[in-house]
């Protein structure tokens, strides 16, 4: 940020100063310190000037009059200047951080006389007292608020149809959209595995939304909050899946990939929902065979084609088959079956970024496994009861021979380690000779 003109910061201290002061002796005058509160968080979009506000004793003034004022309508544009300045200054952030605010925000969020609004206000304070501060995320569980959060996660919004054109209940999900992000900061951003614990309580509610419910506007938070409770966390993985979640997850995946011939908004969210199942198994391998009794294998592979999705989405595609085959034979021949070696190794020789290629390198390596084998089983069984299995070994290997034909000079040009290529060799060896098994 470019340093401002003496002048312009005298402007802005005189200002600041003289906003203080209508304040304090404006009491009587809700409109006036309404109007003063909205001009202090417009200066406030300079971290300087929010710095300066703190030491002049504005910001607690402000803190205390959100909670002393008997008019709604300061007690929420008072919340909001909180809010905006905190998101703007660290300091003044570290400066709200106390047991005391978020007594009072509880006290606001539990109060059944406080309007939706400032309900939401409230909740957008904590949001941002919580991102990124561990002090905060601390103090959102030791003074409640974590579980007044939960509370609303469960009762603000009684139905699964949402009309969002009825202006009450758009209020309502309003004010359950705001709950939802706030619970995501209070569990990660940095991770924080207490809170986790905390909100892992909420898991059956938030499949039940997944189960009867397919519309964007609900399932996008509930992914969000579901994949960052469970994030990097084996203990609140393992009490999703007992709960059935990981199953539920597959259902609305299997829903919206079918949906997503026909719709571009279903393609998208099978991509969020995937994301979703990516963070439940990556960390417990014991759990993936579960997805094989959904085809979750090949029914990403099918996202995969869908032209639509960016390379951002696809990649997430990608990672998400990694971790579905790797120590998971049935995944593995799953993907095997569906043509999906081909398209892995199309996706590489396509590929200009390598994060990405290293994902479906990742997704290749892991199917070493399964085409040895198979590769040995038909070498013992070449014409028993494998005829199923040698179909489909037929019928995968004549595709990808024509992929490997065309793709293989573009491979040998990219930019992969060394140790990379040969592997991608090494895998095509071994599933090559399946065709003469097969002849």
């Amino acid at each position: 940020m470019e340093c401002e003109s003496p002048k312009k910061t005298q402007e802005m201290k005189t200002d600041l100063n003289l906003l203080l002061e209508c304040l304090k002796h404006q009491m009587d005058n809700p409109s006036s310190q309404k109007d003063a509160l909205v001009t202090i968080q417009s200066i406030c979009q300079n971290s300087n000037a929010c710095t300066y506000f703190q030491e002049i004793g504005g910001l607690m003034f402000v803190k205390n009059l959100a909670k002393a004022s008997e008019h709604s309508m300061v007690k929420e544009v008072a919340l909001y200047t909180l809010g905006s300045i905190a998101e703007q200054n660290v300091y003044c952030q570290e400066t709200l951080c106390t047991s005391e605010l978020f007594e009072d925000l509880h006290w606001f969020l539990s109060n059944n006389e406080s309007s939706t609004n400032l309900k939401r206000l409230s909740i957008y304070v904590i949001l941002v007292l919580v991102s990124n501060n561990r002090t905060g995320q601390t103090l959102v569980r030791e003074t409640g608020c974590i579980t007044i959060l939960s509370q609303l996660f469960r009762t603000v919004l009684s139905k699964y149809e949402l009309n969002l054109s009825d202006k009450n209940i758009f209020q309502q999900y309003q004010l359950w959209s705001s709950v939802c992000s706030a619970l995501c900061v209070c569990v990660n951003n940095p991770q924080n595995g207490e809170n986790q614990t905390v909100c892992c309580s909420l898991f059956p509610h938030a499949t039940e939304w997944l189960r009867n419910s397919v519309n964007p506007e609900v399932i996008r938070p509930v992914c969000s909050f579901i994949g960052l409770t469970l994030s990097n966390n084996a203990y609140v993985q393992k009490y999703f899946i007992s709960v059935g979640g990981l199953e539920v997850l597959s259902q609305a995946l299997v829903k919206l990939e079918s949906d997503s011939r026909k719709t571009l908004s279903s393609a998208k969210l099978a991509v969020v929902v995937a994301k979703t199942v990516d963070a439940c198994i990556a960390d417990n391998p014991t759990f993936r065979v579960i997805l094989s009794k959904y085809h979750i294998v090949s029914k990403l592979l099918s996202l995969l084609l869908h032209e639509s999705l960016d390379s951002g989405e696809k990649f997430n595609i990608i990672l998400t088959l990694g971790h579905c085959t790797d120590a998971c034979e049935e995944n593995q021949y799953d993907l095997f079956k569906n043509n999906g070696l081909s398209l892995m190794i199309k996706a590489l020789t396509e590929s200009q970024n390598e994060e990405f290629s290293r994902a479906v390198t990742f997704v290749l390596n892991n199917c070493k496994n399964i085409t040895e084998k198979l590769s040995l089983s038909l070498r013992d069984n070449p014409f028993d009861e494998n005829e199923e299995q040698v179909k489909d070994v037929t019928a995968n290997e004549k595709n990808l021979e024509e992929y490997w034909k065309k793709d293989k000079e573009t491979l040998h040009r990219k930019k992969l380690p060394e140790r990379e290529k040969a592997e991608v060799y090494l895998l095509w060896t071994q599933t090559k000779s399946f065709v003469v098994l097969c002849d």
